[in-house]
This record gives structure tokens, sequence and C-alpha cells, in this order.
């Protein structure tokens, strides 16, 4: 596919899936604004319109809860192609919305929108509410999910992860009751291939914290302590430090030094408290139960991405550009989401192998600011592959390319752009 034929298609999908004042993912498989995939849409919709990309951020904001919590679904309008939907969630929240958040992009999004815009008045007075909002979110994530000052922050369900079946979940989730759960019927292997999807066995204890949240009026003072799946994220956590990196360089822009104080010396906290999950053996960063104080034995791409974080020398960055490498080697289609020589590795099977773009593209991003070009340019063209061998999909088969999930997908054409424009060369 030319280049030029790439940016059209990616057009005519941020058009296609565009609601007005927010996207969908894809129509069928996902009919609502998912938070991470609206703020890094945003970066695509800048393209076509300025006022419509920061309008795509602002739509998921005016959804922030009273402390401070950004949640990951917001459900503007009814659609029953989706479960679990507004009614099994019962957040009561005026727009009704999910009741757990997602990874924290948009301090680093709003950072890169500002740069690229024509910076008017009007352009930065919708920033600096953007920013505030931000830093609130910021704040709940150490205060709820941080209940004991670690520096790092747990995730109480998969979904919060943005990498839903990851093998790094799978002690975690054996250990929540799913007994009495109430019945059920899924909506995703109706738009997908099941074998593409997360297993029942699963998806049965994703309903079932979802259910015990509720039970719990979805009070954030007390689900941390209450949850029986707490599970520390190094690729989550370097997300929350990053966007944390971005929001206190843009709060100083802005002239909000106390609000740029507060997010660095989070950000300080942050990448201090990481060490704690390094792995020799793996040579990359892993998952901490946080319920049994143990690391994870599951090398996924959540431990290759502190690359946001890390500073250019920093002792594990060379570490982790070799595990890239090596992962590229044996899988040309973009970094696999798991280590491609665990024997649990599954090409297909949404988060246990296949490659996603936005990973990619945040992998490229954290490359680039420590000035390994190289390969981050080895990144960008494995995605660029992608496009041309199997379009605009959600996620790609890593070895063969092959389009996985959903079809027509957002974020993946806004990621394009993100590639043909921003990542050429240096």
């Amino acid at each position: 596919m030319h280049t030029d034929d790439m940016v059209q298609e990616a057009h005519r999908i941020l058009q296609l899936n565009d609601k007005g004042h927010y996207t969908v993912p894809t129509h069928g498989l996902y009919p609502f604004q998912w938070n991470w995939d609206s703020c890094l849409t945003a970066l695509g919709q800048q393209q076509l319109s300025e006022d419509r990309a920061w309008l795509e951020i602002e739509t998921l904001v005016k959804n922030q809860w009273p402390d401070g919590m950004v949640p990951h679904i917001v459900f503007h309008e009814p659609n029953d192609g989706y479960f679990p939907g507004p009614e099994v969630w019962g957040t009561g929240r005026p727009v009704p919305t999910s009741g757990i958040t997602q990874p924290p992009v948009m301090g680093m999004v709003l950072e890169q929108l500002w740069q690229r815009s024509p910076q008017s008045q009007d352009i930065q007075q919708r920033c600096l509410a953007l920013m505030q909002a931000t830093d609130r979110w910021h704040e709940w994530f150490y205060r709820c999910r941080d209940p004991q000052g670690t520096g790092l922050v747990a995730l109480l369900h998969p979904w919060e992860s943005g990498r839903d079946n990851s093998i790094d979940w799978v002690d975690a989730l054996a250990a929540v009751p799913a007994d009495d759960i109430a019945p059920y019927q899924r909506r995703d292997t109706q738009h997908v291939d099941a074998s593409q999807r997360p297993t029942q066995f699963e998806y049965d204890r994703y309903v079932a914290l979802v259910q015990g949240f509720r039970t719990l009026g979805w009070d954030n003072s007390r689900l941390h302590d209450a949850s029986p799946f707490q599970v520390v994220d190094p690729g989550f956590n370097a997300i929350l430090i990053h966007s944390d990196q971005a929001l206190a360089r843009l709060a100083q822009v802005m002239g909000d030094t106390t609000l740029s104080l507060r997010a660095q010396a989070r950000v300080l906290n942050g990448i201090a408290a990481m060490d704690r999950l390094w792995s020799n053996e793996h040579g990359q960063y892993l998952c901490l139960n946080r319920r049994t104080d143990t690391l994870v034995n599951s090398a996924s791409v959540g431990g290759l991405l502190p690359v946001l974080v890390l500073p250019a020398g920093h002792a594990h960055l060379r570490e982790l550009c070799d595990r890239l490498e090596a992962s590229l080697s044996l899988a040309p289609f973009g970094v696999a989401s798991h280590w491609p020589k665990d024997p649990r590795f599954d090409g297909k099977r949404y988060w246990r192998g296949p490659s996603w773009l936005i990973v990619n593209y945040l992998l490229i991003k954290g490359l680039r600011e420590s000035e390994e070009h190289d390969l981050a340019q080895q990144i960008v063209a494995a995605s660029l592959r992608c496009i041309e061998h199997a379009g605009c999909s959600e996620y790609y088969h890593p070895v063969t390319g092959e389009a996985l999930g959903g079809g027509t997908f957002t974020w993946t054409a806004a990621m394009v752009l993100e590639f043909l424009q921003f990542h050429q060369p240096v």
C-alpha cells in the first residue's frame, strides 16, 4: 500500500468511527467511548481538525468521577451489542460509565497536542483545564491504588491494564472466586472468532470482579484492599510515569510551577520504585502480585514498556533494547505482546502474543526519547508492514501479519498517521 493510500485509509476510518464528540474504537465490537483509545485517537484527529482532537478528550474528561478517576468506558448511548453494559456496572453516574480505569496516556497526549497546535488563547485555556483533570486523575491513582505509598500503583481488574487476557494475570485471576456470578451472555465472540478472544474461565472472573466491586458501591477508598486481584504492572506504571513527565513539562511551559513540581515528585518516586520489578533472569521487568508479594513469571510486553521512562544510559535500558531486538527477530510484524519463545505464547489470542500498533507506538516514543533511533525505526517499519499486509485491524499475528480482532480500527488508523508523519528516520 502506497503512503498516500495509507493516509487516505486512516482518514476514512477516523471519520467512519466518529460520533461527533467522541469516537468508537470500531462499530459492533466496541460501540462506546474507551479511555485510552480516545486519547490516542486524538493524535490522529488533529490532522483532520484541531477542535475535534481537543473535543475528544474533553468529552472523556467531562465524565471524570468526583474522586478523580477517569473511567475506562463511557456509555453515551444505549447499545446491547456489548457486555457488560451500564446496567451490569451499576455505577450510578449521570452519564453511565464503567467503574474502573485504563492506562493514563492523557498527559502524554496533551503535551503532543499542545506542541502541534496553533497555541491560541482558546487552545491554551482548553489545555489548562485538561491538565488539571489529568493531575487529579494521577493523584487519584496514588491515593487509591497505592495506599501504602510504595510509588507504584496496582491494577484491580485485568481490563484496567488495556492488556485484558495477558499471561501476566493468570495466577492472580485464578485466585478470584467466580462461583456466584449471575448468568450472562458474552457479546465479543459474536463479532470476533473465539480463538482470538479471552477464554470463558477468564471472562467469568472479569465479571466476578465487577460484581464484587459493585457490592462495595464502587467506593475507591475501599476497593484496593478488598480486591482479590491486585497486580502491579510495570507497563501500566511506566505509562503513568511517562504521562506525569509530560504533564510536568507542560505545566512548566504554562507557568503552573506547583503542578509541575507535584508531577515531578510522583515521577521520581515511581522510577525509583520500578527497580522492585526487575528480573535478571528475563532481562526485563515483571509484574508483581501484590496479594502474594511475588514477581509473576511472565515475560510480556508490559515489562518492556519502561523504555518510556528510562533515561539514556540507564543500567537496564540496553537489556530492554536487546530484548526488543530479539523479539523482532522472531516476529517481524511488530513487537509481540508476549515473549515468542514462551510455550504459552499464542499469536492469535488478543494479548497473549499479537502485535498492537499502539504498543509499538509507545515503545517507539520511549526509544526515540532515549536516542535509540535505529531500534525505533525497526519497530516503525514492522508496524507499517502490518498495514501494508492487512490494513487497519485491531491487532496482528506478529509472525505472519494476519489481521486479527476488529476491523477498521480507530486507534490503529491514528497510529498509522503518527508513524508516517512524525516517525520518519532521523
